[in-house]
């Protein structure tokens, strides 16, 4: 009996240690399980996430580079005074634009650390700060424009003919007046990337660019307008997607949106934004005038080499489509990072998007690559300029699978860390020495013509990279913000 009884009570104690053991696993699966949710809920953007955030960006961008070409094509048929006075003014407005759009993205890297940080009310408030400051900017912007339009245009121009002349002062002027549109159209647009809402800011896109193509069919086919008619609808597409923006913004079920409490300027608000602002802006505003100088340099190579680089900047603006909707990407994922003083975070993001950009447009590229001999017989160019043209892609495509995502998203990350002063001084100290400088040496010095230039460009490229993964690696960018 003795020896039942304890054979019995063996029995149930290894019964009740398989209990307790099954117990144990399920509470172990159940741990696991519940920090693998805890992982996922921690991470501030999924895979869908990111996907929302860059597929309307890549829309978007390839969108503005259509309507491009399409704009280009219309404007010829006015005459060539016509078209050499709107593309003298564009590159002007180039120039404004991407200070605009420097503000805008000071602006948007400071709401998306106050979205990081759980603060929606100061992200809010900056919201607010931002639209009105970049809207007194760019009205003092205009006013200078339209009070100094015949200086403004003899300083940057020099001495041209009077017919030129007329159609710049008329396209400078209407364009003039859309500045403060487009400030707040930008703003509003960063701020909705901000927000991880690119889907809004594209269908808006969509509907200026559409606008815009659409006026400038009946303003220059129908109305006969000449260049007036080039601007007026830019103008009108401008304020409409300004408007309508601001408007989306207004709803109080955004994640950032627009109080209708009384204004009162903050300062210190104002002062981040600026601070990021102010140096990329100076930073876009020499890269601009830096490529209107490196421009102005292969106009002097003749009519061949001019038309050849035109059509190879035409396509390689395609094969950057990726990287520059990325990059913007970048500036939103990484600010929330910041925000959240999540230092993991901001180089598990900084990797996966510089990965997808090196993925997907290296497949661009090499469609582009692969096709170009038929690409280039769209145009219709002359056998010389036809394989220049080649020559310049090969050269632009071939090395950007390498060099552009780490030359021009890269430092997105570096200045939603607050790191802009470093960029600023390594972009404009390389665009001065290496894209101008050795573009002087290679195509003027050493008779390289076009080719030179863009080998100029190359040695820009490295040495940016360089310089930003060792600004990456060293860690540096970290005394930008404090970690949690």
């Amino acid at each position: 009996m003795a020896g039942h009884e304890g054979q019995h009570q063996r029995i149930i104690y290894r019964e009740e240690s398989v209990a307790a053991l099954s117990d144990q696993g399920c509470c172990f699966m159940d741990f696991l399980k519940n920090q693998k949710e805890r992982r996922k809920i921690a991470m501030l953007f999924s895979k869908e996430d990111l996907r929302k955030l860059i597929i309307p960006l890549l829309f978007e961008q390839a969108l503005v580079i259509c309507v491009g070409m399409a704009d280009t094509m219309m404007v010829s048929s006015v005459g060539e005074a016509a078209i050499s006075g709107v593309s003298l003014v564009d590159m002007v407005n180039n120039l404004i634009i991407s200070v605009l759009a420097a503000l805008a993205t000071g602006g948007s890297v400071v709401t998306s650390q106050y979205l990081g940080a759980d603060r929606r009310d100061k992200a809010c408030a900056s919201a607010r700060q931002l639209i009105v400051s970049a809207g007194v900017i760019s009205v003092v912007v205009t006013a200078v424009f339209i009070l100094l339009k015949t200086p403004l245009l003899r300083l940057f121009f020099g001495s041209i003919e009077q017919d030129v002349m007329d159609s710049a002062i008329t396209y400078l002027v209407i364009s003039a007046l859309s500045f403060p549109f487009l400030a707040v159209y930008q703003c509003c647009a960063a701020l909705f990337r901000a927000m991880g809402n690119s889907k809004i800011t594209f269908q808006v896109s969509l509907l200026m660019n559409g606008i815009n193509i659409a006026g400038n069919a009946l303003c220059i086919f129908v109305l006969h307008m000449g260049v007036a008619g080039v601007a007026v609808p830019s103008l009108i597409s401008r304020a409409v997607a300004a408007v309508v923006l601001y408007i989306l913004l207004k709803n109080p079920n955004n994640a950032i949106y627009l109080n209708r409490e009384k204004f009162h300027f903050e300062p210190a608000v104002v002062k981040r934004i600026l601070y990021i602002g102010i140096p990329s802006g100076i930073e876009n505003g020499i890269f601009q005038l830096g490529r209107v100088l490196v421009v102005s340099i292969i106009s002097g190579f003749g009519t061949v080499q001019i038309a050849a680089n035109g059509v190879a900047n035409n396509l390689d603006s395609v094969g950057c489509i990726v990287g520059q909707a990325i990059s913007l990407a970048m500036i939103s994922v990484i600010g929330r990072c910041v925000g959240a003083g999540d230092e993991n975070q901001i180089r598990y993001y900084t990797k996966k998007l510089l990965g997808m950009t090196y993925l997907y447009a290296t497949a661009v590229i090499v469609v582009i690559l692969t096709t170009l001999p038929w690409i280039l017989k769209i145009y219709n160019l002359g056998e010389e300029a036809t394989h220049l043209a080649w020559q310049l892609v090969m050269i632009h495509n071939g090395s950007a699978i390498f060099l552009w995502p780490l030359s021009f998203v890269l430092p997105n990350m570096l200045r939603a860390c607050n790191d802009v002063r470093y960029t600023m001084v390594v972009s404009i100290f390389s665009m001065i020495v290496f894209r101008i400088g050795f573009s002087v040496v290679f195509g003027i010095h050493m008779q390289m013509g076009a080719i030179g230039v863009w080998l100029a460009m190359l040695l820009d490229w490295a040495f940016r990279s360089s310089l930003f993964v060792g600004r990456y690696v060293k860690g540096t960018w970290k005394k930008g913000y404090r970690i949690k």
